[in-house]
């Protein structure tokens, strides 16, 4: 998808705009004592942590929230840029992935907090690659989960990322609300806990298959495969043109669809949410091969508002595709 080609460029619009990550807005005054804080979070992934933080303290409004959407082709509407202009803590990916709501922020002539996942997680590259290096070697924090090199802009699946962003959330609030920082750190706390859980969760089902080889449809879950121990087996050449929205070239196609036979991988990752010809065939070998599939999305399904339980939902999925039996539930 087009947004790898951008995968910075929304770190450096931020700056330019006065806004990073976890950056008060000075005049800013505390909320009256029967005022929610209003939020605004690009998906409702995270939304739901904003919720999980915040509490009652909090009216959060996530701009995609529909499960049936690709987050990369969303526009904004007035609607969108109403919420943004009364915002008082705004949370965008970055990396890339979220661009519209990085330009809403530009465009809405106020001066929200905004928390910036790309960097507050660290495993953003530090510099954009030449315009004549497009597919440039760009440098990653150790253990990053890029096996191929290559940027990855799906943070939500890197779980000691998902913590950062509670706490950072936490801070933030309780900059904005003062009276309530307690709560606001208790509550990320405790948030804090249920992903440690998951983290222990993910690496037991790598102990139990340690190297297991897995094919993915897109890099969506590539951090959650490296937490879990796994190895992702995948031609670079074919997420990537899945990423950019085109078609992989013949030969690569071929590649993926050999991964479904003779020694086959244990379990294909499918981004539910983006379907073409070519991931169809691959989905459609998968269960010629009887290669379990598992389905992983970028939002919250409808009726989902707990991060925790959603994310837990599908290591479990992937944990029942390898044959290892769930833990901790």
């Amino acid at each position: 998808m087009p947004f790898r080609r951008a995968a910075v460029a929304a770190l450096a619009v931020l700056t330019a705009a006065g806004c990073s990550s976890g950056t008060q807005t000075p005049a800013a005054a505390p909320p009256a004592a029967d005022s929610a804080l209003p939020v605004v979070a690009s998906t409702n992934v995270y939304g739901s942590i904003v919720e999980a933080v915040g509490g009652d303290r909090v009216s959060v409004e996530s701009l995609i929230d529909d499960p049936a959407a690709d987050p990369h082709s969303y526009e904004s509407t007035p609607a969108d840029a109403a919420a943004v202009a009364k915002a008082r803590l705004v949370v965008v990916n970055g990396g890339g992935y979220d661009d519209f709501l990085t330009r809403l922020v530009e465009s809405s002539g106020a001066t929200p907090t905004v928390v910036d996942v790309a960097a507050v997680s660290g495993l953003a590259p530090a510099e954009e690659p030449h315009a004549d290096e497009p597919h440039a070697e760009e440098p990653h924090a150790e253990g990053d989960g890029h096996e191929h090199g290559e940027f990855n802009e799906h943070f939500w699946y890197s779980l000691p990322t998902v913590q950062k962003v509670a706490t950072q959330i936490a801070n933030d609030l309780a900059a904005a609300d003062p009276a309530d920082a307690a709560e606001y750190t208790a509550n990320a706390q405790a948030f804090n806990s249920r992903v440690a859980e998951l983290i222990s969760r993910a690496e037991a089902v790598g102990k139990a298959q340690p190297g297991a080889r897995v094919a993915v449809t897109e890099p969506v879950p590539g951090y959650l495969v490296q937490t879990a121990g796994l190895t992702d087996v995948t031609p670079h050449e074919f997420t990537e043109a899945i990423e950019e929205d085109t078609d992989p070239p013949a030969a690569v196609l071929q590649q993926t669809l050999a991964l479904f036979s003779g020694d086959p991988v244990r379990a294909l990752i499918v981004n539910a949410q983006t379907e073409t010809p070519s991931t169809d065939q691959v989905r459609g070998a998968a269960q010629t091969a009887r290669v379990p599939v598992v389905e992983m999305t970028e939002t919250l399904p409808e009726g989902a508002t707990d991060y925790v339980a959603w994310m837990g939902g599908q290591i479990d999925a992937l944990a029942g595709a390898l044959g290892t039996p769930p833990s901790g539930s």
